[in-house]
Protein backbone atom coordinates (compact mmCIF):
# COMPACT_ATOMS: atom_id res chain seq x y z
CA UNK A 1 0.00 0.00 0.00
CA UNK A 2 0.89 3.51 -0.49
CA UNK A 3 2.52 5.80 2.49
CA UNK A 4 1.03 8.32 4.02
CA UNK A 5 4.02 10.75 3.36
CA UNK A 6 4.37 9.89 -0.01
CA UNK A 7 0.41 10.33 -0.82
CA UNK A 8 0.86 13.73 0.99
CA UNK A 9 4.30 14.95 -1.15
CA UNK A 10 2.74 13.29 -4.85
CA UNK A 11 -1.23 14.00 -4.15
CA UNK A 12 -1.48 15.61 -7.88
CA UNK A 13 0.63 12.93 -9.50
CA UNK A 14 -1.05 9.93 -7.82
CA UNK A 15 -4.00 11.27 -8.70
CA UNK A 16 -3.06 11.54 -12.46
CA UNK A 17 -0.72 8.59 -12.91
CA UNK A 18 -4.11 6.26 -11.42
CA UNK A 19 -5.59 7.64 -14.50
CA UNK A 20 -3.77 4.99 -16.39
CA UNK A 21 -5.07 2.14 -14.16
CA UNK A 22 -9.07 3.87 -15.17
CA UNK A 23 -8.92 4.89 -11.33
CA UNK A 24 -10.66 7.82 -10.18
CA UNK A 25 -8.35 8.17 -7.14
CA UNK A 26 -9.12 12.20 -6.31
CA UNK A 27 -12.09 11.16 -4.02
CA UNK A 28 -10.15 8.75 -1.76
CA UNK A 29 -7.20 10.32 -1.66
CA UNK A 30 -8.82 13.47 -0.33
CA UNK A 31 -10.71 11.59 2.49
CA UNK A 32 -7.33 9.96 3.26
CA UNK A 33 -5.91 13.52 3.77
CA UNK A 34 -8.61 14.24 5.76
CA UNK A 35 -8.73 11.52 8.12
CA UNK A 36 -4.91 11.92 8.66
CA UNK A 37 -5.39 15.47 9.68
CA UNK A 38 -7.57 14.64 12.15
CA UNK A 39 -5.56 11.74 13.53
CA UNK A 40 -2.62 14.44 13.89
CA UNK A 41 -4.89 16.39 15.81
CA UNK A 42 -5.99 13.93 18.06
CA UNK A 43 -2.80 12.73 18.46
CA UNK A 44 -1.77 16.06 19.57
CA UNK A 45 -4.26 16.19 21.87
CA UNK A 46 -3.63 13.05 23.64
CA UNK A 47 -0.14 13.72 23.86
CA UNK A 48 -0.56 17.35 25.98
CA UNK A 49 -3.22 15.83 27.63
CA UNK A 50 -0.46 12.63 28.97
CA UNK A 51 2.07 15.55 29.46
CA UNK A 52 -0.36 17.29 31.47
CA UNK A 53 -1.25 14.46 33.92
CA UNK A 54 2.21 13.23 34.16
CA UNK A 55 2.90 16.87 35.25
CA UNK A 56 0.36 17.11 37.67
CA UNK A 57 0.97 13.39 39.05
CA UNK A 58 4.75 14.36 40.24
CA UNK A 59 3.53 17.54 41.60
CA UNK A 60 0.63 15.74 44.00
CA UNK A 61 3.06 13.62 46.38
CA UNK A 62 5.20 17.21 46.68
CA UNK A 63 1.49 18.90 47.77
CA UNK A 64 0.67 15.98 50.59
CA UNK A 65 4.52 16.47 51.95
CA UNK A 66 4.19 20.11 52.14
CA UNK A 67 0.54 19.69 53.44
CA UNK A 68 -1.37 21.38 50.77
CA UNK A 69 -4.16 17.92 51.41
CA UNK A 70 -7.00 20.32 49.31
CA UNK A 71 -4.64 21.49 46.49
CA UNK A 72 -3.63 17.66 46.49
CA UNK A 73 -7.12 16.18 46.61
CA UNK A 74 -7.97 18.73 43.72
CA UNK A 75 -4.76 17.71 41.55
CA UNK A 76 -5.93 13.89 41.77
CA UNK A 77 -9.14 14.91 40.45
CA UNK A 78 -7.45 16.59 38.13
CA UNK A 79 -5.40 13.60 36.88
CA UNK A 80 -8.55 11.12 36.87
CA UNK A 81 -10.38 14.14 35.04
CA UNK A 82 -7.23 13.67 32.40
CA UNK A 83 -6.78 9.89 32.41
CA UNK A 84 -10.70 9.46 31.05
CA UNK A 85 -10.14 12.75 28.32
CA UNK A 86 -6.97 10.32 27.39
CA UNK A 87 -8.89 7.10 27.23
CA UNK A 88 -11.25 8.67 25.11
CA UNK A 89 -8.47 10.33 22.92
CA UNK A 90 -6.71 7.21 22.41
CA UNK A 91 -10.41 5.33 21.53
CA UNK A 92 -10.40 7.85 18.69
CA UNK A 93 -6.74 7.73 17.62
CA UNK A 94 -7.39 4.06 17.27
CA UNK A 95 -10.65 4.46 15.18
CA UNK A 96 -9.07 6.95 12.82
CA UNK A 97 -5.69 5.12 12.15
CA UNK A 98 -8.08 1.49 11.32
CA UNK A 99 -10.06 4.00 9.22
CA UNK A 100 -7.17 5.59 7.42
CA UNK A 101 -5.87 1.89 6.67
CA UNK A 102 -9.14 1.24 5.29
CA UNK A 103 -9.06 3.97 3.00
CA UNK A 104 -5.36 3.48 2.01
CA UNK A 105 -5.81 -0.30 0.84
CA UNK A 106 -8.40 0.84 -1.84
CA UNK A 107 -6.25 2.80 -3.82
CA UNK A 108 -3.84 0.62 -6.54
CA UNK A 109 -0.06 0.89 -6.92
CA UNK A 110 1.02 3.61 -9.36
CA UNK A 111 1.82 2.49 -12.04
CA UNK A 112 4.97 3.09 -13.93
CA UNK A 113 5.97 5.35 -16.88
CA UNK A 114 6.38 2.36 -19.29
CA UNK A 115 2.64 1.02 -17.98
CA UNK A 116 0.29 1.83 -21.76
CA UNK A 117 -3.14 3.12 -20.82
CA UNK A 118 -6.15 0.87 -22.08
CA UNK A 119 -8.73 -0.50 -20.59
CA UNK A 120 -8.70 -4.27 -21.40
CA UNK A 121 -6.01 -7.14 -22.36
CA UNK A 122 -6.88 -5.80 -26.21
CA UNK A 123 -4.68 -3.02 -25.60
CA UNK A 124 -1.79 -4.74 -24.00
CA UNK A 125 2.11 -4.11 -25.96
CA UNK A 126 3.61 -6.85 -27.81
CA UNK A 127 7.18 -6.60 -27.53
CA UNK A 128 8.56 -9.36 -28.05
CA UNK A 129 7.79 -13.10 -30.23
CA UNK A 130 9.95 -15.70 -30.33
CA UNK A 131 10.21 -19.50 -31.75
CA UNK A 132 8.68 -21.55 -34.62
CA UNK A 133 5.29 -22.36 -35.02
CA UNK A 134 4.43 -26.05 -35.93
CA UNK A 135 2.72 -26.96 -38.64
CA UNK A 136 0.39 -29.82 -37.98
CA UNK A 137 -0.47 -32.69 -39.93
CA UNK A 138 -2.71 -34.20 -36.39
CA UNK A 139 -4.65 -31.30 -35.37
CA UNK A 140 -6.93 -32.47 -32.15
CA UNK A 141 -6.94 -30.08 -28.94
CA UNK A 142 -5.16 -31.35 -26.44
CA UNK A 143 -8.63 -32.58 -23.91
CA UNK A 144 -8.47 -35.37 -27.19
CA UNK A 145 -5.12 -35.68 -26.82
CA UNK A 146 -5.27 -36.23 -23.15
CA UNK A 147 -8.18 -38.80 -23.86
CA UNK A 148 -6.37 -41.03 -26.48
CA UNK A 149 -3.38 -41.07 -24.77
CA UNK A 150 -4.78 -41.65 -21.35
CA UNK A 151 -2.87 -38.95 -20.02
CA UNK A 152 -5.66 -36.57 -17.72
CA UNK A 153 -8.83 -37.73 -17.03
CA UNK A 154 -11.28 -34.47 -16.84
CA UNK A 155 -14.35 -36.78 -16.11
CA UNK A 156 -13.08 -38.25 -13.34
CA UNK A 157 -11.94 -35.19 -11.33
CA UNK A 158 -15.12 -34.07 -11.78
CA UNK A 159 -16.61 -37.03 -10.31
CA UNK A 160 -14.33 -36.97 -7.45
CA UNK A 161 -13.89 -33.13 -6.63
CA UNK A 162 -15.90 -31.16 -9.47
CA UNK A 163 -15.06 -29.68 -13.06
CA UNK A 164 -11.36 -27.73 -12.91
CA UNK A 165 -9.42 -30.26 -11.20
CA UNK A 166 -8.21 -32.70 -13.54
CA UNK A 167 -6.78 -36.23 -12.68
CA UNK A 168 -3.05 -36.91 -14.23
CA UNK A 169 -2.45 -40.38 -15.45
CA UNK A 170 0.08 -42.63 -16.77
CA UNK A 171 2.77 -40.65 -18.62
CA UNK A 172 0.82 -37.64 -17.81
CA UNK A 173 1.65 -38.07 -14.45
CA UNK A 174 5.03 -38.22 -15.33
CA UNK A 175 5.27 -35.49 -17.44
CA UNK A 176 3.74 -33.13 -15.12
CA UNK A 177 6.67 -34.47 -12.63
CA UNK A 178 9.24 -33.63 -15.03
CA UNK A 179 8.26 -30.04 -15.99
CA UNK A 180 7.95 -29.62 -12.25
CA UNK A 181 11.56 -30.49 -11.26
CA UNK A 182 13.11 -29.03 -14.60
CA UNK A 183 11.55 -25.62 -13.92
CA UNK A 184 12.65 -26.08 -10.40
CA UNK A 185 16.54 -27.21 -11.29
CA UNK A 186 16.60 -24.15 -13.41
CA UNK A 187 16.04 -21.79 -10.68
CA UNK A 188 18.33 -23.50 -8.37
CA UNK A 189 21.32 -23.21 -11.56
CA UNK A 190 20.31 -19.39 -11.73
CA UNK A 191 20.71 -18.67 -8.18
CA UNK A 192 16.98 -19.20 -6.36
CA UNK A 193 16.63 -20.61 -2.59
CA UNK A 194 14.14 -23.72 -3.36
CA UNK A 195 11.22 -23.67 -0.44
CA UNK A 196 8.36 -25.70 0.14
CA UNK A 197 5.76 -23.01 1.60
CA UNK A 198 2.46 -24.01 3.15
CA UNK A 199 -0.67 -24.27 1.16
CA UNK A 200 -2.47 -22.71 3.80
CA UNK A 201 -2.40 -19.10 4.90
CA UNK A 202 -3.54 -16.67 7.59
CA UNK A 203 -5.67 -13.24 6.97
CA UNK A 204 -2.33 -11.43 7.44
CA UNK A 205 -0.23 -12.93 4.82
CA UNK A 206 -3.47 -12.34 2.52
CA UNK A 207 -3.07 -8.79 3.52
CA UNK A 208 1.18 -8.43 2.84
CA UNK A 209 0.74 -9.52 -0.51
CA UNK A 210 -2.67 -7.43 -1.23
CA UNK A 211 -5.09 -10.58 -1.72
CA UNK A 212 -6.74 -9.72 1.14
CA UNK A 213 -9.39 -7.26 1.05
CA UNK A 214 -9.74 -7.30 -2.67
CA UNK A 215 -9.48 -11.48 -4.00
CA UNK A 216 -11.70 -13.20 -0.83
CA UNK A 217 -13.90 -14.25 -4.06
CA UNK A 218 -11.83 -15.98 -5.99
CA UNK A 219 -9.82 -17.91 -3.55
CA UNK A 220 -11.19 -20.71 -1.35
CA UNK A 221 -11.50 -19.73 2.26
CA UNK A 222 -11.05 -23.01 5.60
CA UNK A 223 -13.80 -20.56 7.18
CA UNK A 224 -13.44 -22.81 10.61
CA UNK A 225 -9.61 -21.78 10.93
CA UNK A 226 -9.87 -18.81 8.65
CA UNK A 227 -7.38 -19.63 6.82
CA UNK A 228 -7.29 -18.81 3.14
CA UNK A 229 -5.50 -21.84 -0.10
CA UNK A 230 -3.05 -20.19 -1.88
CA UNK A 231 -3.85 -19.23 -5.28
CA UNK A 232 0.00 -18.76 -6.05
CA UNK A 233 3.30 -19.25 -4.23
CA UNK A 234 3.99 -15.56 -4.38
CA UNK A 235 1.21 -15.64 -1.08
CA UNK A 236 3.46 -17.47 1.34
CA UNK A 237 7.30 -17.05 -0.12
CA UNK A 238 6.73 -13.24 0.18
CA UNK A 239 5.35 -13.72 3.33
CA UNK A 240 8.75 -15.08 4.83
CA UNK A 241 9.86 -11.47 4.99
CA UNK A 242 7.16 -10.06 6.51
CA UNK A 243 7.96 -7.91 9.56
CA UNK A 244 11.63 -8.77 9.16
CA UNK A 245 14.73 -6.00 8.82
CA UNK A 246 17.55 -6.82 6.38
CA UNK A 247 20.49 -5.49 5.83
CA UNK A 248 21.55 -3.51 2.65
CA UNK A 249 24.14 -6.88 1.71
CA UNK A 250 21.40 -9.23 2.22
CA UNK A 251 19.86 -8.51 -1.74
CA UNK A 252 19.24 -9.92 -4.13
CA UNK A 253 16.94 -12.03 -1.96
CA UNK A 254 15.79 -15.05 -4.90
CA UNK A 255 13.23 -17.65 -3.78
CA UNK A 256 11.89 -20.54 -5.85
CA UNK A 257 9.00 -22.80 -5.20
CA UNK A 258 6.84 -25.32 -6.90
CA UNK A 259 3.01 -25.49 -4.70
CA UNK A 260 -0.58 -26.45 -6.39
CA UNK A 261 -2.29 -23.49 -6.81
CA UNK A 262 -6.50 -23.27 -6.03
CA UNK A 263 -8.25 -20.52 -7.51
CA UNK A 264 -12.37 -20.21 -7.45
CA UNK A 265 -12.41 -18.37 -10.84
CA UNK A 266 -15.56 -17.45 -10.34
CA UNK A 267 -17.29 -15.92 -13.12
CA UNK A 268 -15.58 -18.14 -16.08
CA UNK A 269 -17.36 -19.84 -18.62
CA UNK A 270 -17.13 -20.91 -22.42
CA UNK A 271 -14.75 -22.48 -24.83
CA UNK A 272 -11.62 -20.52 -22.69
CA UNK A 273 -12.18 -22.95 -19.73
CA UNK A 274 -11.69 -26.13 -21.90
CA UNK A 275 -9.43 -28.75 -20.73
CA UNK A 276 -6.37 -27.46 -19.04
CA UNK A 277 -7.12 -23.29 -19.90
CA UNK A 278 -8.23 -22.54 -16.65
CA UNK A 279 -8.75 -24.88 -13.83
CA UNK A 280 -9.64 -24.77 -10.19
CA UNK A 281 -6.23 -26.72 -8.76
CA UNK A 282 -3.22 -26.30 -10.73
CA UNK A 283 0.98 -26.55 -10.28
CA UNK A 284 3.13 -23.81 -10.26
CA UNK A 285 6.84 -23.10 -10.39
CA UNK A 286 6.90 -19.24 -8.80
CA UNK A 287 10.09 -17.06 -8.29
CA UNK A 288 10.14 -14.25 -5.84
CA UNK A 289 12.69 -11.74 -4.89
CA UNK A 290 13.35 -8.78 -2.83
CA UNK A 291 15.63 -6.03 -3.81
CA UNK A 292 16.92 -2.98 -2.95
CA UNK A 293 15.20 -0.39 -4.29
CA UNK A 294 17.83 0.49 -6.80
CA UNK A 295 17.88 -2.67 -8.77
CA UNK A 296 14.28 -3.49 -9.12
CA UNK A 297 13.37 -2.70 -12.00
CA UNK A 298 17.18 -4.10 -13.20
CA UNK A 299 15.62 -7.19 -11.19
CA UNK A 300 12.55 -7.34 -13.26
CA UNK A 301 14.31 -7.68 -16.45
CA UNK A 302 16.85 -10.51 -15.51
CA UNK A 303 12.82 -12.36 -14.15
CA UNK A 304 11.91 -11.64 -17.84
CA UNK A 305 14.85 -12.82 -19.57
CA UNK A 306 14.85 -15.84 -17.47
CA UNK A 307 11.19 -17.16 -18.53
CA UNK A 308 11.95 -16.19 -21.52
CA UNK A 309 14.41 -19.07 -21.58
CA UNK A 310 12.61 -21.64 -20.13
CA UNK A 311 9.94 -21.11 -23.11
CA UNK A 312 12.53 -21.20 -25.41
CA UNK A 313 14.04 -24.57 -23.97
CA UNK A 314 10.92 -26.26 -24.75
CA UNK A 315 10.73 -25.36 -28.45
CA UNK A 316 7.54 -22.89 -27.77
CA UNK A 317 6.36 -20.29 -29.90
CA UNK A 318 6.08 -17.28 -27.47
CA UNK A 319 5.15 -13.51 -27.27
CA UNK A 320 5.63 -10.87 -24.56
CA UNK A 321 3.10 -8.23 -23.47
CA UNK A 322 3.71 -5.58 -21.47
CA UNK A 323 0.07 -5.23 -19.83
CA UNK A 324 -1.98 -1.76 -20.12
CA UNK A 325 -3.17 0.00 -17.11
CA UNK A 326 -6.96 -1.49 -17.36
CA UNK A 327 -5.05 -5.11 -17.18
CA UNK A 328 -2.63 -4.11 -14.98
CA UNK A 329 -2.97 -5.88 -11.63
CA UNK A 330 -4.41 -3.72 -8.29
CA UNK A 331 -0.51 -4.45 -6.73
CA UNK A 332 1.53 -4.23 -9.39
CA UNK A 333 3.78 -1.21 -10.97
CA UNK A 334 4.77 -2.79 -14.34
CA UNK A 335 3.67 -6.49 -15.54
CA UNK A 336 5.39 -8.54 -18.50
CA UNK A 337 3.38 -11.64 -19.77
CA UNK A 338 4.42 -14.64 -21.39
CA UNK A 339 1.93 -16.50 -23.92
CA UNK A 340 2.56 -19.58 -26.00
CA UNK A 341 0.78 -20.08 -29.32
CA UNK A 342 -1.84 -23.73 -29.03
CA UNK A 343 -1.25 -24.81 -32.81
CA UNK A 344 -4.09 -27.58 -32.06
CA UNK A 345 -6.60 -24.67 -30.43
CA UNK A 346 -5.07 -21.29 -32.77
CA UNK A 347 -4.56 -19.08 -30.10
CA UNK A 348 -2.62 -17.52 -27.31
CA UNK A 349 -2.57 -19.38 -23.91
CA UNK A 350 -0.90 -17.01 -20.96
CA UNK A 351 1.41 -18.93 -18.93
CA UNK A 352 3.25 -16.54 -17.14
CA UNK A 353 3.42 -12.80 -15.11
CA UNK A 354 6.48 -11.17 -14.28
CA UNK A 355 5.57 -8.39 -11.95
CA UNK A 356 7.28 -5.64 -9.59
CA UNK A 357 5.44 -4.45 -7.20
CA UNK A 358 8.04 -1.84 -6.24
CA UNK A 359 7.48 -1.00 -2.22
CA UNK A 360 3.64 -1.54 -2.27
CA UNK A 361 4.03 -5.53 -1.08
CA UNK A 362 6.58 -4.35 1.07
CA UNK A 363 4.70 -1.69 3.21
CA UNK A 364 2.07 -4.06 3.66
CA UNK A 365 4.44 -7.03 5.20
CA UNK A 366 6.33 -4.15 6.94
CA UNK A 367 9.11 -5.34 5.14
CA UNK A 368 12.34 -3.10 5.96
CA UNK A 369 16.09 -2.75 5.23
CA UNK A 370 19.38 -0.80 6.61
CA UNK A 371 22.07 0.63 4.70
CA UNK A 372 25.24 0.15 6.33
CA UNK A 373 25.71 2.51 9.10
CA UNK A 374 22.67 3.83 9.04
CA UNK A 375 19.53 3.15 11.73
CA UNK A 376 16.97 4.29 9.79
CA UNK A 377 14.90 1.87 7.91
CA UNK A 378 13.57 2.05 4.19
CA UNK A 379 11.22 -0.36 2.45
CA UNK A 380 12.67 -3.17 0.15
CA UNK A 381 10.92 -3.81 -3.34
CA UNK A 382 9.27 -7.33 -4.33
CA UNK A 383 9.13 -9.29 -7.49
CA UNK A 384 7.25 -12.33 -8.43
CA UNK A 385 7.13 -14.18 -11.74
CA UNK A 386 5.60 -17.72 -13.06
CA UNK A 387 8.41 -19.99 -14.01
CA UNK A 388 6.26 -21.79 -15.38
CA UNK A 389 2.20 -22.61 -14.71
CA UNK A 390 2.05 -25.76 -16.24
CA UNK A 391 -1.42 -25.77 -17.51
CA UNK A 392 -1.38 -23.89 -20.67
CA UNK A 393 2.33 -25.16 -20.96
CA UNK A 394 1.20 -28.93 -21.05
CA UNK A 395 -1.64 -28.00 -23.20
CA UNK A 396 0.77 -26.31 -25.69
CA UNK A 397 3.46 -29.09 -25.43
CA UNK A 398 0.77 -31.91 -25.97
CA UNK A 399 -0.97 -30.04 -29.03
CA UNK A 400 2.08 -28.35 -31.06
CA UNK A 401 4.22 -31.85 -30.58
CA UNK A 402 1.94 -33.88 -31.72
CA UNK A 403 2.67 -36.56 -35.00
CA UNK A 404 0.59 -38.87 -36.47
CA UNK A 405 2.83 -41.64 -34.60
CA UNK A 406 2.75 -39.87 -31.24
CA UNK A 407 3.56 -36.40 -29.44
CA UNK A 408 7.22 -35.60 -29.14
CA UNK A 409 8.79 -34.80 -25.82
CA UNK A 410 11.33 -31.97 -25.92
CA UNK A 411 14.99 -32.53 -25.15
CA UNK A 412 15.35 -30.60 -22.40
CA UNK A 413 12.94 -33.08 -20.76
CA UNK A 414 13.82 -36.45 -21.61
CA UNK A 415 16.39 -36.76 -18.53
CA UNK A 416 13.26 -35.82 -16.66
CA UNK A 417 10.61 -38.59 -18.43
CA UNK A 418 12.62 -41.43 -19.39
CA UNK A 419 10.67 -41.71 -22.45
CA UNK A 420 10.70 -39.31 -25.95
CA UNK A 421 7.60 -40.34 -27.10
CA UNK A 422 3.71 -40.31 -25.95
CA UNK A 423 2.78 -43.31 -28.03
Amino acid sequence: MLTIKFLRENTEDIVNRLKIKNFDAQPVVDKIISVDDSRKETQNKLDNCLAESNSISKQIGMLFKEGKVEEANKAKEKTGSLKTESKELNDKLNSLENELIELIVQLPNIPHNLVPAGKSEDDNETIKEGGVFPELKANLPHWELAKKYDLIDFELGNKITGAGFPVYKGKGAKLQRAIISYFLDKATENGYNEVIPPLLVNEASGFGTGQLPDKEGQMYHATVDNFYLIPTAEVPVTNIFRDVILNANDFPIKTVAYTPCFRREAGSYGKDVRGLNRLHQFDKVEIVQVRHPKESYEALDEMVSYVETLVQSLNLPYRILRLCGGDLSFTSALTYDFEVYSAAQEKWLEVSSVSNFIDYQANRLKLRFKEKGEKKTKLAHTLNGSALALPRIVAALLENNQTENGIKIPDVLIPYTGFEVIE
